[in-house]
């Protein structure tokens, strides 16, 4: 799996998580104080995340980290 396919499917598993929640994605940026545009940049997989707002986001989201990570 090619770097940009991991990036797409990490992006992903955020908003699935995000709209499991019921949460917008203004409440979620809220959560871990980025900006709403932030976060649609972050689920669009055009914005690298580093493993502490990767945390941030799981933490928010009440989840696993892992479960933000799973690729399979």
């Amino acid at each position: 799996m090619s770097e940009e396919e991991i990036i797409k499917k990490i992006a992903f598993n955020i908003k699935v998580e995000r709209m499991r929640k019921n949460l917008t994605q203004f409440q979620l940026a809220e959560m871990i104080d980025v900006h709403e545009k932030y976060i649609g940049k972050v689920e669009s997989g055009k914005q690298n995340l580093t493993i502490k707002t990767l945390i941030k986001l799981a933490n928010a989201l009440d989840i696993k980290l892992s479960k933000l990570v799973d690729i399979e």
